[in-house]
């Protein structure tokens, strides 16, 4: 290979060790590689920076938009509630009838609010029956990711591949060109998770019952003595702010909640103090001197109309990965109090504000009923649930998003627009109806995921143009050549599974696809089954809790280990990979 083939591999490489160990984020990794292509003279300006010239990640960034307005309005609410009505009993039945309408929807909307607004739902009626919400949440991940191969919209990553052909000189692909193998490798992966997950997955305990058993163990109320030493002294001077082990959650004054509580705020005879902290470690409060013990700590002293408790859930592009509570100052960054730390269903026995914090953990945070709606729409935390309470109900305006998602996939399903000008002309009319301003819009969208898909294509071309694509294509047709072009095809998907799981999908789709394409045209095939292929194989991550966001986000809440995803997901892997392997050269006649 010339040197600038080697140096695409090397680039390569390094970007996936980068991704796999997290070590940057996705965006910046990508675009960090698009530079040094470009630096190394591999790619000129124009090829290097081609993405944000291609429609997909516009069209991905309206998607976004779309999907806010969906959730803004409730729109899907009834159907969420009626999935799970009051009747319904734990069984695969009732599994199958949250899983379908849930996949199917994900098939035109981003998945990322559709678990969003189905977490708290499925926690409560888990709650409510006794039943362990880890034998649904995950299925429920798996369901809404199969459901996004089902259109060329389903899955950020199906647009990267349609983008990538067009950048080819080919036909992108059209709304529902992906259906014919999409739905049986829906039908085929929902038929497993109906009839396995009962079996493979264990019964954790919940996130949410756990925490407030915790909280039971190690909630303390301790009233200040009206004679005592610390009426009229702050909270650090009454040495209350850095207790071992101990962490004052609020004050109660005059039947109003304090919180969270500042250092500064002064002490009144006969506030009530609510401690967290560890149960051993609770006693370091009896010789404080000044307070007294409550006759009462339950968690039932939480609940005003004043705050609330949330599950907050850190995700991969989170600026908290890697730093404490105290680093970032998180009261005064949030206004809120992270009250306990949770991670992989086990509580963190330590102070919160000394934990660092990682991808996956849950926190409970004391916070006003309108944190929610501050942090929905952003990078720090991957999910944000009430701990009570229910969605808000639909609003007036739903229709308006009904009507508009509707157009936009006769327009794009029919061939009268494209699918980015339709796209883009719902966004027109939500923002002229007024069901988004501009600022919502404008946070709805997720810049790291538009960046990283734009980088991609930097990458996809460096490797066909260095002809490092065609290296790699000759030797899986080396190695599976003999069996036929099925086995190629299946060194292929696997190779692209592989990488979704050690990277982004987006990144192993635009990795993968030029390999595919070599490998079609050295075959003497058609090139668009395997971009299908690449697409479907790249949008499947069932493995880890962090190879997909949607994974990411029950894995606090149901309480996962990261072995229970490899449990559920292998044989599912297994179905998919068979299912494209067979599905592909059937429908094009190989």
């Amino acid at each position: 290979m010339p040197w600038h083939a080697w140096f695409t591999l090397a680039v390569v490489l390094v970007t996936v060790v980068v991704l796999a160990r997290d070590l940057v984020a996705p965006a910046t990794t990508m675009m960090g590689g698009a530079v040094f292509l470009l630096l190394a003279g591999v790619l000129t300006p124009v090829e290097a920076f081609a993405g944000f010239g291609n429609p997909a990640p516009i069209t991905v960034a309206a998607l976004y938009i779309l999907a806010r307005a969906v959730e803004k309005t409730g729109l899907l609410n009834p159907l969420v509630y009626g999935l799970l009505g009051r009747r319904s009993q734990p069984g695969r039945w009732t599994l199958l009838r949250l899983l379908i309408p849930a996949a199917l929807a994900s098939a035109f909307l981003n998945n990322t609010p559709i678990i969003a607004m189905l977490i708290p739902v499925v926690l409560s009626w888990s709650e409510r029956r006794g039943q362990s919400p880890s034998l649904y949440l995950m299925p429920l991940s798996f369901a809404v990711v199969l459901g996004g191969v089902v259109t060329t919209i389903g899955t950020s990553t199906n647009l990267v591949v349609s983008g990538l052909l067009e950048a080819e000189g080919m036909e992108p692909f059209r709304l529902f060109e992906l259906t014919p193998i999409g739905l049986p490798v829906l039908a085929s992966g929902l038929a497993v998770l109906v009839l396995a997950a009962p079996i493979l997955l264990r019964q954790r305990a919940p996130v949410r019952g756990h925490l407030e058993q915790s909280l039971r163990e190690f909630v303390v109320f301790m009233d200040v003595d009206g004679e005592g030493p610390l009426v009229g002294r702050t909270i650090e001077e009454a040495g209350l702010r850095n207790l071992e082990g101990v962490f004052l959650a609020h004050i109660e004054r005059d039947e109003e909640v304090l919180a969270p509580v500042p250092p500064t705020m002064a002490l009144h005879a006969g506030d009530r103090l609510c401690f967290a902290g560890r149960v051993d470690l609770i006693v370091d409060l009896q010789s404080q001197k000044g307070l007294r013990s409550s006759e009462q700590h339950q968690m039932v002293h939480y609940d005003t109309a004043r705050h609330a408790f949330f599950e907050a859930v850190i995700g991969p592009a989170s600026p908290l990965v890697n730093r404490t509570v105290k680093e970032v100052e998180f009261r005064s960054r949030y206004q809120a109090a992270v009250v306990a730390i949770h991670r992989s269903g086990e509580h963190v026995h330590s102070k919160p504000g000394d934990v660092r914090l990682r991808v996956g953990d849950t926190l409970l945070l004391l916070a006003d009923p309108d944190f929610r709606a501050r942090w929905r729409d952003r990078n720090d935390f991957l999910l944000v649930a009430p701990m009570r309470g229910t969605p808000p109900g639909v609003t007036r305006k739903a229709w308006i998003v009904a009507a508009t998602a509707i157009g936009i996939v006769f327009a794009g399903g029919l061939g009268l627009l494209p699918i980015l000008q339709a796209a883009l002309a719902g966004v027109a009319v939500l923002l002229f109806a007024g069901v988004l301003t501009a600022v919502e819009a404008r946070d709805s969208v997720d810049l790291d995921v538009v960046l990283l898909i734009a980088a991609s294509f930097a990458y996809g071309l460096a490797i066909e143009k260095t002809g490092l694509a065609a290296v790699v294509a000759h030797g899986i047709e080396t190695l599976t050549g003999p069996l036929g072009p099925q086995a190629v095809l299946f060194g292929i998907v696997v190779g692209t599974v592989v990488l979704t799981e050690l990277v982004t999908n987006n990144a192993a789709a635009a990795l993968m696809f030029p390999v595919g394409l070599a490998a079609a045209h050295e075959l003497g095939l058609d090139p668009r089954a395997f971009a299908v292929a690449v697409a479907v194989a790249a949008s499947c991550s069932f493995l880890t809790p962090i190879g997909y966001q949607t994974n990411t986000m029950v894995y606090g809440p149901g309480g996962y280990r990261f072995g229970d995803y490899f449990r559920l997901g292998f044989p599912l892997t297994i179905v998919m990979i068979t299912a494209i392997v067979i599905g592909v050269p059937i429908l094009w006649g190989w």
